[in-house]
């Protein structure tokens, strides 16, 4: 998820399946690159494929996605009260400096 190309495949599928040619028009690489981004999203499962003759058509997963946006909003959480803990600190030094 952290490369932009698969970050924008993930979004393209977001609306509908798509073929590997459809994902893959919009990026200025060459296919066997692109396919290696495809196998990594394939192999996290967030990204599923079907051959039908010579066409391969990619669907997303949304298991995995909601998995992760669940851990996502944890570590949210915890860098929210992190942050407002440090805040404060801060805030406790400035008016010891006035």
């Amino acid at each position: 998820m952290s490369d932009p190309t698969r970050r924008a495949v993930i979004e393209k599928l977001a609306s509908g399946p798509a073929t590997v040619s459809e994902l893959h028009a919009p990026h200025d690489m060459a296919l066997p690159t692109f396919m290696r981004h495809l196998k990594v999203l394939e192999s996290t499962g967030i990204v599923r494929s079907v051959k039908k003759g010579r066409v391969r058509t990619c669907h997303i997963e949304a298991a995995p996605l909601i998995e992760a946006q669940g851990w996502l909003a944890w570590q949210r959480h915890i860098w929210e009260t992190r942050l407002d803990r440090l805040e404060k600190l801060a805030k406790k030094l400035e008016q010891f400096d006035e």
